[in-house]
């Protein structure tokens, strides 16, 4: 029992002792307690996550027992818990002068070394408190796993799940911990087995079904995905995570009317959700009917008018539809609260020059690449409009510099191979189709417009009847 170790044989007396303590606080008295008591004390503060407490009673405890080592353990843990791993670091070094061999020494200066980012030295400390006492395996164990979690060690932690899980083979618990650690560490292969083995044993856990659910879509299996979450929900319907993450995996297989039927499933236990109301008004979108696109669109920014995906939502809708007008005011909305979002602007732009206004469209295409330098259709974008306006020396300057930014894109290849014609260099725009043809000869039917075809030569005709 946990009070035994106290020397406590009831509960009441610990309960008695805790009551004693809270009452010398509430009247500012003094009153003594001795070192089994104050251990009570103090470990019941810490493990009811009110470390504020612990620290006055350790503060305490030092004047009344200032030579106590379980005392000075317990500081050490309380000034750990407050983030203070170089003071609790001194006193561990100190302790285990005093007393080598006391695993719990070991294990608060193995954390400290942790928290400080000493994660090799850390180790060797928490091997040296295993070693330290081989007939309280368990329970140390279970201390360094505890700590490497909460600091995010789960790389570091899975060795010492294992050596958990040869211990207690029957605690199905430290499968489930090691199927966390893998996903956590990025080995899903591992992480899947073990959450395949946790669920032979437990079959009707909804967040171990939840958890295979992530993991499968991560390894894109949406199949396998789709079917843990539906075994996560047939065990607890209440799992609106599962509900979400369902929904969005159908309707990422763009299979819009089944997204539908469980977003609107999800919107019904979760009313509030912006992501869900954007969600479901965007599968209405695809399936054609704006009239409800535009009611939960319009519903979640009533919700919350600050959020910018519904307004960019309405903006994409209209441009959809042909009616560029309507989109140039939502889309703007959206920018302004979150300016910083490439896709906003380039929409922008794509909206512009539906509607005709180039110099806007170019402004939009340059806060694109201002902020992603990497967006492929904002270069070619920007170079089809140079194109358009004849500024063919512009448009090889701008895309040589998308080459460099973006790499191989087969757009920028075509289009440069039509700026080079149009300023009649032959060579160079011979060079850049054959390179768009090895990257994708599937696009010359769509850039073909661009190319003008008294400049073709022999060579470049045969280029085009090759790629038919």
């Amino acid at each position: 029992m946990e009070e035994e170790k106290y020397g406590f044989v009831h509960d009441s007396e610990v309960e008695e002792v805790i009551l004693r303590f809270e009452k010398m606080r509430k009247n500012k008295e003094t009153c003594y307690f001795d070192v089994i008591e104050f251990e009570a004390i103090i470990d019941y503060y810490l493990e009811g996550n009110n470390p504020m407490n612990a620290f006055e009673a350790t503060s305490f405890a030092c004047e009344l027992h200032p030579n106590s080592v379980p005392i000075q353990i317990r500081k050490a843990r309380v000034l750990l818990e407050k983030g203070r791993a170089s003071e609790a670091l001194t006193i561990a070094r100190l302790l285990e002068n005093i007393e080598p061999g006391n695993y719990d020494i070991y294990v608060c200066k193995g954390t400290a070394l942790a928290m400080l980012g000493d994660i090799t030295g850390a180790r060797k400390v928490f091997n040296m408190a295993l070693e330290s006492d081989p007939e309280d395996q368990e329970t140390i164990l279970y201390s360094i796993t505890s700590v490497l979690q909460n600091l995010n060690y789960y790389e570091e932690m899975i060795p010492y799940l294992h050596m958990l899980a040869k211990l207690e083979p029957d605690f199905a618990a430290h499968t489930y911990d090691l199927a966390y650690a893998y996903e956590k560490k990025g080995d899903y292969r591992k992480s899947i087995r073990y959450y395949t083995r946790y669920l032979d044993e437990e079959p009707y856990s909804d967040s171990a079904w939840y958890n295979l659910g992530i993991i499968y879509n991560k390894t894109g299996e949406y199949g396998r995905a789709l079917e843990a979450y539906d075994y996560a929900l047939a065990i607890n319907p209440e799992n609106t995570f599962a509900l979400f993450n369902k929904a969005n995996i159908l309707s990422n297989l763009e299979k819009y009317r089944e997204a539908m039927d469980v977003y609107r499933e999800f919107v019904e236990e979760e009313p509030d959700s912006l992501e869900g109301l954007t969600y479901l008004a965007e599968c209405y979108d695809k399936t054609g009917n704006e009239e409800m696109a535009r009611k939960y669109y319009f519903e979640a920014i009533e919700l919350t008018p600050d959020f910018p995906d519904p307004w960019y939502g309405l903006g994409l809708l209209s441009i959809s539809r042909d009616k560029a007008g309507d989109s140039i005011s939502p889309i703007k909305k959206a920018i302004q609260l979150d300016p910083n979002n490439p896709d906003y602007w380039f929409t922008l732009g794509k909206a512009y020059i539906m509607l005709g206004n180039v110099k806007q469209a170019v402004k939009c295409f340059s806060e694109t690449l201002r902020l992603d330098g990497y967006y492929d259709e904002a270069w070619i974008e920007t170079g089809i409009i140079m194109m358009m306006t004849g500024a063919y020396a512009g448009a090889i300057r701008i895309l040589r510099k998308a080459k460099k930014v973006s790499g191989d894109v087969p757009g920028i290849y075509f289009l440069l191979a039509s700026a080079f014609l149009h300023r009649g260099n032959k060579t160079e725009a011979l060079k850049a189709l054959n390179k768009a043809a090895r990257l994708d000869a599937g696009l010359f039917a769509e850039y073909a417009v661009l190319l003008p075809e008294e400049q073709l030569t022999p060579a470049m005709k045969r280029l085009f009847r090759k790629t038919k």
